[in-house]
């Protein structure tokens, strides 16, 4: 689908293709709250609360924040350091690699809640017997219980266990939650907020602006409603 989208958000912009070949789910912002409340009550998941409060909040690809060690949180600069991604190959090795593309490679802001997360999960981290090296990198921040840093898998199994116990809880049921759900939820909530598309583009570490743009189509009549009524005050 080919778009011309001018004077976006403050900005102007060409004729852009957006991809739509792609189905990008996100959960609402209701549904995160409740999500996220289970998971801070709930006596045996709450240990996870503060990572997947950070996926909600930082649009972290699953496999960067994998990646992350001690020291690429930046607490005086209120930032998160992102350039490598951690993989498992399916004979069971750990690989680092640079991310996708150069704009893959980016500091991310971290709010003062998310900051907080990242305080308590650096106070409450094991110490291995050994720390674990991949690559060159250590001190990862999240290990498994054989003392190896957590991939992709374990978060996606996590979330499946935490959304099948809240469904058998509630009436009203959860939708699926991946980590790629919670990094398009944060993107779909930044640019209903009104951010600018550059920058939302930016700290997503999205390549092309067309990536950045395709939330922009999965708006309904409620946020056209809102826009409008925003505009029309300012």
């Amino acid at each position: 689908m080919i778009c011309s989208v001018r004077t976006l958000l403050g900005f102007e912009l060409a004729s852009v293709i957006v991809n739509d070949s792609v189905t990008r789910e996100a959960i609402t912002r209701k549904q995160e709250r409740e999500l996220l409340r289970f998971i801070k009550e709930d006596k045996h998941f709450c240990r996870y609360y503060d990572a997947i409060y950070i996926l909600f909040h930082t649009g972290l690809r699953i496999s960067e924040f994998c990646g992350l060690t001690v020291s690429d949180i930046e607490f005086g600069n209120q930032r998160i350091k992102v350039d490598h991604q951690l993989q498992r190959t399916t004979q069971m090795q750990y690989v680092i690699q640079e991310p996708k593309t150069e704009s893959g490679i980016r500091y991310v802001p971290m709010s003062e809640e998310v900051a907080a997360c990242f305080r308590r999960i650096i106070a409450n981290r094991a110490m291995p017997d050994v720390e674990p090296m991949i690559d060159g990198h250590v001190g990862f921040l999240f290990l498994d219980k054989n003392e190896r840093p957590m991939v992709a898998l374990h978060w996606e199994k996590y979330l499946q266990h935490i959304v099948e116990k809240y469904n058998k809880i509630y009436r009203i049921q959860m939708p699926k939650v991946t980590p790629h759900v919670c990094r398009h939820t944060f993107c779909s909530n930044m640019a209903k907020s009104g951010m600018n598309p550059k920058t939302l583009q930016y700290i997503m570490g999205h390549a092309d602006i067309s990536v950045t743009l395709n939330v922009y189509t999965h708006v309904q009549f409620d946020d056209a409603q809102a826009e409008m009524l925003r505009l029309a005050k300012a």
